[in-house]
């Protein structure tokens, strides 16, 4: 197992080879489902069926249980799509086209072959993807499901749908392999508003509990919080952050705004993040610019290369 490193192959076959219980946090997005063909063989996302696909996704994530740290976290960034019909299929590959990059054959996957029957799915029907895998990976692989914190996207993808809003969130789940784990809160705190801010420095924090006569916390007291007031606040599980293009041509780069949240409350200082779908490498721009060492996976041979380059001293923006 080799430390700020990309290795160019099949996930699942290459986190074989590496020892139990020895990364501290797993930072991934994996292809979604029919979206996109990446033009190699056994991609992942290019499944006939949605059963397919999230037993292949499952396969690597097992894998990825294995070999985290008994107080190791995941952090999952997955989005959902809609079923749709042979009919569909013109519309979905326009949407495509919005999103064409320069590596690899990226027309679409054929649509026409995927057979909504075996998933109970109408055309038109949001497929349920990121929760369906978040509980999978609870209920069959055993990880905790912490927390599902939603990535709100200022800026989305337009789209010209007339009968439901324009879509513009995605999910971070937050998981962990053991009940009691590294999580380093105070390091992703905001600051609080200007609201509790002038609220502490008024009149109603005095500085000592206020007693009834009774010897009890007077009803309405604020002074027991307000005497260990920061002026930060714990993050909450709303996360507003603006995509960003990439020029070195991947389409799916997700923001290194993102990612270093999770890699900062998620990896001590000189710990192993591991992306197994390491895609144009922002995970390890990230991992690298916090003084932590990365591992990357990705099938495609072309992003592992772009990634190699993007880390070691190209474009980092994402």
């Amino acid at each position: 197992m080799k430390l700020n490193h990309i290795y160019c192959g099949d996930s699942v076959q290459i986190l074989k080879e590496f020892p139990s219980d020895s990364i501290d946090c797993c930072v991934t997005s994996p292809p979604y489902y029919a979206l996109r063909d990446y033009g190699v063989y056994n991609q992942i996302g290019a499944e006939n069926t949605l059963g397919e696909y999230i037993d292949k996704l499952l396969c690597v994530f097992s894998e990825v249980h294995r070999v985290l740290k008994k107080d190791g976290t995941f952090w999952l960034n997955m989005g959902d799509t809609y079923s749709y019909s042979s009919r569909d299929s013109n519309a979905h590959k326009t949407r495509s086209l919005l999103q064409q990059t320069n590596i690899g054959s990226l027309s679409m996957p054929n649509h026409e072959s995927i057979d909504l029957k075996t998933s109970n799915l109408k055309p038109k029907d949001l497929m349920g993807i990121p929760w369906t895998i978040a509980l999978d990976l609870r209920n069959k692989l055993g990880f905790y499901l912490r927390q599902d914190i939603i990535w709100a996207k200022p800026n989305p993808m337009p789209e010209s749908v007339k009968d439901r809003c324009t879509k513009s969130h995605e999910y971070i789940f937050l998981l962990s392999k053991s009940k009691k784990y590294y999580f380093n809160a105070d390091a992703i705190k905001e600051k609080a508003d200007e609201k509790s801010i002038i609220r502490y420095n008024s009149r109603f924090n005095t500085g000592a509990k206020e007693m009834s006569g009774a010897g009890r916390l007077k009803q309405g007291s604020n002074t027991a919080g307000f005497k260990k007031f920061t002026g930060y606040k714990n993050k909450r599980d709303v996360w507003i952050v603006a995509t960003r293009g990439y020029k070195g041509a991947h389409f799916a780069t997700f923001p290194t705004a993102l990612i270093k949240p999770c890699i900062l409350a998620g990896c001590r200082e000189g710990g192993i993040v591991l992306d197994p779908f390491f895609g144009s490498g922002t995970v390890g721009v990230v991992a690298k610019e916090l003084n932590r060492n990365y591992i990357g996976i990705d099938i495609n041979g072309d992003y592992c290369n772009l990634a190699e380059n993007r880390i070691n001293g190209g474009n980092k923006n994402a």
